[in-house]
């Protein structure tokens, strides 16, 4: 090598953000993006509704075989919609709890900056979220009345437990023991 030779970079020295995290975070982000973008958000929110309620479906069963039970009550319900989100990164917390509806907070998203401007993200929480609570409880019906990705400071989120005329007034989407309905 002479002197106006620079020496090689590794390519694997290079300071690069990029692992598993942030590669599925990005590519969660730019799924929902693009299905924003070619089908509308609603219809975007209706795809990954579908994927949300499945998945909630397999962590509703995790929770209850490690609790060892057969349903959850709604005590154990409030509980565990906050430790899933603490266990993705989340940074859920309750703020009020009655045995009509659980009202959660967030100050961060499991998603982190991915979630900016892509709503249709947030129906991974409505539907993990009411299918838990549906499954368990009979019925649910998920607010989301603030959201980090539309550009609130924190997450505002309630579950209804029964259909009472504040569950009807509200504008979320209803969850019933084994499916979900718009």
């Amino acid at each position: 090598m002479n002197s106006l030779t620079k020496p090689e970079i590794s390519v694997k020295d290079l300071n690069i953000p990029l692992e598993r995290d942030v590669f599925l975070r990005t590519l969660i982000r730019e799924l929902a993006g693009t299905l924003q973008d070619v089908v509308g958000l609603e219809e975007a929110s209706g795809f990954i509704s579908v994927v949300g309620q499945n998945m909630g479906k397999q962590i509703n069963q995790d929770y209850k075989t490690a609790l060892k039970v057969s349903h959850l009550s709604p005590e154990q319900v409030a509980d565990v919609l906050v430790d899933l989100k603490k266990r993705i990164l989340g940074d859920f917390f309750i703020i009020e709890q009655t045995d009509e509806k659980i009202v959660l907070g967030n100050r961060t998203c499991p998603f982190a900056e991915k979630v900016i401007d892509r709503p249709a993200m947030c129906m991974m929480t409505s539907n993990v979220f009411g299918s838990i609570a549906a499954d368990n409880l009979g019925y649910a019906k998920v607010e989301l009345q603030e959201t980090i990705a539309t550009g609130d400071s924190g997450c505002r989120v309630v579950v209804y437990l029964k259909p009472t005329l504040e569950a009807e007034e509200s504008h979320g989407r209803e969850y019933f023991k084994g499916e979900s309905e718009g």
